[in-house]
């Protein structure tokens, strides 16, 4: 039932207070949403798949140990993303966050280049997790044909195959997705107790002291710490992704308190699970030469067959990992679609009035799924010319989504140290109830040149009247600087970690992600050339380069962050912003 002011529900309203009107389908319940966080992650799967990494560099004990650390820390950071998350539930994430945070001057520039990092680490997000079940099938295949030569266009071609998959689900049968995410929650679950009972039960075992008190250092590195620390990312990486669900927050219920609790949750949940599979590994790993250098390109893959003595059985085992990679690579397109469709409703990419459009009948954004799935399937084409420059798009996903997460968390810090965020329930003027107004983070009335910009009706708007949407009434008259979201009152979610707790969590998080993004553009070995260098900063600070140039010579005269939607601006009594008529003051 709407009210007067045609908002339909609670979550309705929730969006409207951050300028946006409802047009997704809020399909997604708590479990839905909490398997779907968890097959984002599938934490135990990547400590198999990326085992090698942190093993190799480290040793048993800097695998296990750098998991450790890795873990808390990362947990420290995605409350601080929960957060954020609880105060601005929105499926533009990051950006919206780095508008709502920054200083006035930098909010529109920061906003845009964080949005820029954001959409394309989640593009080459999608590139990565296919063709990484590409090479798991060739594997596979290498496996049982010891005979099979891998050709990188035939992993293109199986990583397109993924893409097709992924693409069906979400455009095809969008409403099959949250049962989906339930079901692989199962597997998750399941095959995780199957594939620990088997390697428990059949391997001989390594002693305590092997798995907790070897080194390794096969990357050459001076000293043994340094060794530690660039092993450490293959950890890292482990957990990325864990903002996913943040960006299906227009289609999940109760977003603001449900998307948090799912974030922590998944988190602890797939934590534990991975701690589990790390020590069962590395327990279980038997002859550390064959699996280290196994023709299957991955030594899990080994491992299974080095503890079951079967071909069929390591193929069951490793299957099963290839189906929750899949499930992963589905969840991950619905992420970048969804970032990529709020941003351009924002008008931050070229053809944004194109890339934001929602299909009526299954409210899905299917240009911006059919757009991320080309431009992936464009990026898998690089691994055919060369592994190395296919590694570097791999660079985005630890660099810039740790990038696009220092940043509004450490805006939050500054102004939580200031003392500038209202407690949660602080009412405004306005949208607090249908029928009434009021905003929590403040709708954006916009600058200049957008499509549908709005702002609160001024005084000076009698001199050159505009085009109103409606008319406003006495009872909601406005403040010109009531709903802007630059110079809003700041207002805390209705989930957040109380006191001076949050705030030191907030500072850790802030000083390990500077740590991480340190560490992820180090090469895995020397001496360094250029099949071994790691490219992270340079594909990392080239996006954010070259965007930057971009809105300098013309993004900044289109994108005005973000935008408050024209039935909201009705039902706020907001009038548009006409050409050659005064500019809102911010």
């Amino acid at each position: 039932m709407q009210s007067a002011h045609g908002l339909a529900t609670s979550d309705d309203l929730a969006l409207a207070r951050l300028g946006k009107k409802q047009v997704l389908k809020r399909r997604f319940n708590f479990l839905a949403i909490v398997g779907f966080a968890m097959a984002e992650l599938i934490t135990w799967e990547t400590v198999l798949t990326l085992f090698s990494q942190s093993f190799e560099n480290g040793g048993t004990a800097g695998a296990f140990f750098g998991y450790i650390i890795a873990c808390l820390s990362t947990l420290s950071t995605y409350t601080v993303i929960a957060e954020l998350a609880s105060m601005a539930p929105i499926a533009g994430g990051q950006y919206y966050w780095v508008y709502m945070l920054a200083p006035m001057r930098w909010k529109k520039v920061c906003s845009y280049l964080i949005g820029w990092l954001t959409s394309l680490a989640w593009i080459a997000t999608i590139a990565t997790e296919t063709i990484f079940l590409g090479t798991m099938i060739e594997g596979l295949i290498t496996l049982n044909n010891p005979d099979f030569v891998q050709k990188r266009w035939q992993n293109t071609l199986l990583a397109w195959a993924s893409v097709a998959g992924t693409f069906f689900i979400n455009v095809v049968v969008p409403n099959v997705l949250p049962r989906f995410e339930i079901f692989m929650l199962v597997l998750h679950l399941a095959g995780f107790i199957a594939i620990t009972a088997v390697l428990l039960a059949m391997s001989p075992k390594k002693s305590a002291d092997f798995v907790f008190h070897t080194a390794l250092n096969e990357g050459n590195w001076p000293t043994q710490g340094i060794s530690y620390c660039v092993g450490f990312i293959g950890n890292i990486a482990t957990f990325v992704g864990a903002d996913a669900s943040v960006h299906m927050a227009e289609e999940v219920s109760n977003a603001a308190v449900v998307i948090p609790k799912a974030i922590i949750a998944g988190m602890s949940i797939n934590s534990a699970l991975g701690f589990s599979m790390m020590l069962t590994i590395l327990f279980c790993i038997g002859d550390v030469e064959s699996v280290l250098s196994s023709p299957t390109g991955f030594p899990f893959i080994q491992v299974f067959y080095n503890v079951t003595h079967s071909h069929a059985g390591a193929s069951i085992m490793t299957a099963l990992i290839m189906v929750l990679t899949m499930a992963c690579s589905t969840g991950i397109t619905a992420t970048a679609s969804r970032m990529t469709w709020s941003f351009a409703r924002d008008r931050g990419l070229p053809l944004s009035g194109w890339l934001m459009q929602v299909n009526g009948r299954t409210q899905i954004p299917i240009i911006s799924v059919t757009v991320v799935c080309g431009f992936a399937c464009a990026l898998t084409l690089i691994y055919i010319g060369s592994t190395t420059a296919f590694n570097d798009v791999i660079s985005l996903t630890v660099t810039g989504f740790y990038g696009t997460y220092l940043l509004p968390s450490a805006f939050l810090l500054y102004h939580r140290i200031k003392g500038n965020i209202l407690p949660h329930g602080t009412m405004m003027e306005g949208l607090s109830e249908p029928g009434n107004f009021s905003t929590e983070t403040g709708p954006v009335p916009t600058e200049k040149n957008s499509a549908n910009p709005v702002r609160p009706k001024s005084p000076e708007d009698n001199q050159s009247p505009p085009v109103a949407y409606n008319s406003p009434s006495p009872e909601h008259s406005l403040q010109p600087t009531d709903y802007d979201l630059a110079q809003a009152p700041l207002i805390w979610g209705p989930w957040k970690v109380p006191g001076i707790l949050g705030t030191i969590n907030n500072a850790y998080a802030c000083v390990y992600m500077v740590f991480v993004i340190f560490w992820s553009v180090w090469p895995p070995e020397t001496p360094v050339d250029y099949t071994t260098m790691n490219y992270s900063i340079v594909v990392t600070g080239g996006v954010l380069i070259l965007s930057g140039i971009w809105y300098f010579a013309r993004a900044r005269k289109e994108y005005s962050g973000p935008l408050i939607d024209k039935e909201v601006a009705e039902i706020m009594h907001l009038t548009p912003i006409v050409a050659g008529g005064p500019e809102p003051q911010v």
